[in-house]
């Protein structure tokens, strides 16, 4: 069977969305490079032109506002910020003119640019280069944001991303960048119908996740397998809107929740999850409370050593979860 990786499926959802549409152009810096943004662009100046493949100065404030402007005008911009991290030098572009156009043109303009966000953690980067800060962006209304954890959503949710009329901030990780599964047909349904995925069905305890720590849960899903735990992966995919259906019939199922994010605890997606779960469900059907498992409140650290600790793994979740059943 042929074979996806998480960096080949964002390359072919740019060469679908190039072929098959005139309007779309990405933005951005290091986009000529062959490193600089990994395998996910490569050689796309050369098969569509550096008109359309535009590497820009370093100034994300400016690029994010010319995209909004030309999706404003009618194009489908695509702004790729390399790290997310200095995307911040743009937030009044992303939050305070994109999510808010829709809502003070009364629906009559809309802004349908796409900002690529790339978390790119580890290798003793430290903390000003370690941030996902997805929590902050799923708060602002008017702001889709879009969190693949697999190959073909990687392509997928960038071509609904791009084809969706809202304003979209698309985060993927490069720690997935070599992470693979089958191929699969493009899946076309629009933004707004995508939601969360049951990726593991289990019995005994529901994990939520999303980007790489589903990849994390579906780990530790299969660790404790050997010991006759049976868990249930749900892979939110979309975290602003966020959409409780298929995370109420898991946990009325299993009686447990637990919230894995790779971002901190305080005011986070972690706890949002479990707040939404817990107005919505009859807490008596609660075997035990809910969990969450999330960074150490404090900026990420340089030292190899100290990276090991700070950051989520997998046996974290497969100790907490032992710790309840045996």
């Amino acid at each position: 069977m042929e074979k996806i990786n998480y960096s080949k499926g964002i390359l072919d959802g740019f060469e679908y969305l190039l072929t098959n549409h005139e309007e779309v152009f990405v933005l951005g810096q290091g986009l000529w490079s062959p490193w600089y943004v990994g395998a996910s662009m490569t050689d796309l100046d050369k098969k569509y032109g550096k008109s359309r493949i535009i590497d820009s100065p370093v100034s994300e404030l400016a690029t994010t506002g010319a995209g909004v402007g030309a999706a404003i005008l009618g194009k489908r911009p695509i702004i790729v910020h390399p790290r997310i991290d200095f995307m911040l030098l743009a937030v009044d572009q992303i939050v305070t003119q994109a999510a808010k156009w829709r809502n003070m043109f009364g629906g009559k303009s809309s802004a349908p640019i796409t900002i690529r966000g790339m978390v790119n953690r580890g290798g003793e980067q430290g903390a000003q280069h370690s941030q996902s800060l997805h929590s902050w962006f799923a708060h602002i209304p008017g702001l889709k944001v879009v969190m693949p954890s697999s190959a073909n959503d990687a392509r997928d949710l960038l071509i609904a991303s791009v084809l969706s009329d809202d304003p979209v901030l698309y985060i993927d990780d490069r720690w997935l960048y070599d992470c693979s599964e089958e191929l699969k047909e493009i899946d076309k349904t629009p933004l707004s119908l995508q939601k969360p995925k049951v990726v593991r069905l289990g019995n005994d305890i529901t994990l939520v996740s999303c980007s790489y720590t589903t990849k994390l849960c579906l780990d530790a899903a299969l660790e404790l397998e050997k010991s006759g735990i049976s868990v249930e992966v749900i892979d939110l995919r979309v975290i602003n809107p966020l959409d409780y259906d298929s995370i109420i019939n898991s946990v009325n199922k299993t009686g447990r929740i637990c919230s894995v994010d790779g971002c901190w605890q305080n005011c986070g997606l972690a706890g949002e999850i479990l707040a939404g779960v817990t107005e919505r469900i009859d807490l008596r059907l609660l075997k035990t409370n809910p969990k969450r498992i999330t960074l150490p409140d404090s900026p990420a650290p340089t030292s190899k050593v100290l990276e090991d600790l700070y950051y989520i793994n997998s046996s974290n979740i497969v100790n907490y979860i032992k710790s309840i059943f045996l």
